[in-house]
């Protein structure tokens, strides 16, 4: 390790940790609240808006950011970062071309309000809470 990246390292460790923990809790929602999985072949059956996914629409991908961000700090590479950028563009064009229209088409209004309400990068400071007030309104 190079003298002085001691820090670098240790915030980059960080990081990555902070976003496994993310793209594990986001992977057990999906299963848990979605009944479903990741697989195309067992897509959830059910809209997941709670939990992280009540403050961004895709918490998943913001975990795997914070791993290749940490990963590029921690190991001093701007490669993995240049690879963190790439992904993050990859994503935006799949999101928007492909998966969000997806999604609406399975989830209808359910997912138009969800995606009027929650942003798909910048997470929200407080969550969305459409559907519980609607359920407690009823």
């Amino acid at each position: 390790m190079k003298p002085g990246h001691e820090a670098s390292f240790a915030v980059g460790l960080v990081l990555a940790v902070i976003g496994l923990l993310i793209m594990v809790q986001t992977i057990g929602a999906l299963i848990r609240t979605g009944r479903g999985t990741l697989a195309p072949w067992s897509p959830t059956t059910r809209l997941v808006t709670s939990g992280m996914y009540a403050h961004v629409r895709n918490p998943m991908i913001h975990g795997v950011m914070l791993v290749l961000l940490g990963e590029s700090l921690a190991l001093g590479s701007w490669r993995i970062l240049g690879w963190a950028l790439a992904f993050w563009a990859i994503n935006t064009v799949y999101f928007s071309q492909w998966e969000e229209p997806a999604l609406e088409r399975r989830f209808g209004a359910e997912y138009r309000e969800y995606m009027k309400n929650v942003r798909r990068w910048i997470p929200r400071l407080r969550p969305w809470m459409g559907q519980q007030v609607e359920k407690k309104v009823s």
